[in-house]
Order: C-alpha cells, then sequence, then structure tokens
C-alpha cells in the first residue's frame, strides 16, 4: 500500500487527468514539463509580508534604481512602509527591497537601543555596536505611519544608495540574514562605510551622506550586498557555516521547526 500522501497525491493526477500530459511538449525540456506538474498558481504577489527566501530569482538580479520622477510616487512609498513593517515586525536590523521581492535600489537599516539590554556587554563592545535610528534607502522623506515609528513623524526615507569604503580594515564577525534563514557564519566586513544620495529634500540638489562604522557599518554592507544580488553566503568562512539551532535538534530529536513567518 503506498503511503497516506502519495496515495492522495495519485487521487488528485486522476481527479484531473484530463489536464495532465504525459509527454513533454515538442520543444520543451523534460525538467520544465515535470516542474509543471506540481506547480502550484501563485496567489501572493509582492511586495509580500515576509522574506523572499535563498533560492527565489529576485536575490540574485541586480536591483533597479528608482527613477527620480517616481521618488514620490504612492508606488514606491508602498514599497518603502511595507519594508518597514516587515522590519519591525521581525525584530530585525536592516532589510532591502528584494528581500520582499521588489528588485529595486531601496534598503532600511535600524539597530534599536533597546537591543543592548538584551546582549551580553562583551558582546556588544566586541562587535562595535551602538544605535542607529530608522533609516531607509538614499533621498526623501516620507510621512509614514504613526505605529511604524518610535521616533519623530517624518521619516528619512534613503533610496537609490552608493557606499563607498572608508576604512578598510577588516572585521570578522558571525552574520545571518532573514533570506537564509536559520543559518549563520563568520564573514569579512570593512570596519567603515560611507552611504551617500541625491537629497530629494533640497530644491538645490543637494547630497545625503551617512557615515557608518562597526556593526552598523557591516548592516550597511550586508544590505548593500541584496542590491547587487549577492548574499552574504558568497564571501562567508564556509568552516564556519552552521545552522544556528543545531543543539536544538539534538536536544529535541529533530523535532524544530524553522518559521518563515511571523
Amino acid at each position: 500500500m503506498l503511503p497516506k500522501p502519495h496515495t492522495k497525491l495519485c487521487h488528485t493526477i486522476q481527479m484531473h487527468r484530463r489536464g495532465v500530459s504525459t509527454s513533454p511538449a515538442a520543444g520543451q525540456s523534460f525538467r520544465k514539463w515535470y516542474q509543471g506538474l506540481w506547480r502550484t498558481e501563485r496567489t501572493n504577489l509582492p511586495p509580500y509580508s515576509h522574506f523572499t527566501q535563498i533560492g527565489d530569482p529576485v536575490l540574485r538580479q541586480r536591483a533597479a534604481p528608482v527613477p527620480p520622477e517616481h521618488l514620490d510616487s504612492p508606488e514606491v512609498q508602498a514599497v518603502v512602509e511595507r519594508m518597514v513593517r516587515v522590519l519591525r515586525k521581525f525584530d530585525c536590523v536592516g532589510i532591502a527591497a528584494p528581500q520582499i521581492g521588489v528588485s529595486l535600489r531601496i534598503i532600511a537599516m535600524e539597530f534599536k537601543k533597546s537591543l543592548r539590554k538584551e546582549l551580553p556587554e562583551a558582546l556588544y563592545q566586541a562587535r562595535q555596536m551602538s544605535e542607529l535610528p530608522l533609516t531607509v534607502g538614499t533621498l526623501l522623506q516620507w510621512q509614514m505611519a504613526a505605529e511604524l515609528i518610535e521616533f519623530p513623524p517624518l521619516l528619512q526615507v534613503l533610496i537609490n544608495p552608493v557606499l563607498t569604503v572608508s576604512d578598510y580594515t577588516k572585521l570578522k564577525h558571525p552574520e545571518g540574514c532573514m533570506s537564509v534563514r536559520g543559518f549563520s557564519a563568520e564573514v569579512e566586513r570593512y570596519a567603515g562605510v560611507q552611504l551617500t544620495g541625491a537629497d530629494g529634500q533640497s530644491a538645490a540638489g543637494g547630497e545625503f551622506n551617512l557615515e557608518l562604522s562597526g556593526w552598523n557599518a557591516r548592516i550597511a554592507q550586508h544590505e548593500m550586498d541584496h542590491l547587487e544580488g549577492k548574499l552574504y553566503t558568497d564571501h562567508m568562512d564556509r568552516a564556519t557555516f552552521a545552522c544556528t539551532c543545531w543543539e536544538a535538534v539534538n536536544t529535541k530529536s529533530g523535532r524544530v521547526e524553522i518559521p518563515f513567518y511571523k
């Protein structure tokens, strides 16, 4: 007797046998034909309320710049608002638009002061951590919904960021990613960086400049990688790549779940 899942699957195929071809169409590879038998119709479209995961093509694309004429558009504002919501919902320190399925050059970073209380002081100092108020991309200010922010009602939005290295000292620390959920590895990053971009608030076309060091510089480099279609796994020390819950897996005889929702 077939296991129950297989029995159900066979029954489903029989019920829909008129829509299933038993041979690949001319010119179609067997792989695509076979995948087409099981692929479900997409009902959820970007911008997502979850993080895209490694394997999603959007994470390997070089994100497109936001055209100047669309900087204050409702569409871009909707993407920014969704990014902030997801960032806060999952209690993380950074997010890039491709991580919610939108291939645009927008990033958001926030290292809350409250995190210091949750981390050992020695770790906080060793990784050169410091508070980083919510910063999103490089260009405008958005009037965000009050429930999204704990800072003044006007939230500075940064779009189309440009990163340059200001301190070439390399620092190696463990790093994780919400798009590679459940794993971490040690990654070398530059100790200091600068983020610049055109200032959409200035009629004279001024320039935005954000100097970051230590852990905040690491966050910026990590998020900028996403805009280039890269992940920390491309830079990691492969010998340190590890499942973050491997001890729990052993303790609980494998009965551990890594949630991709919240």
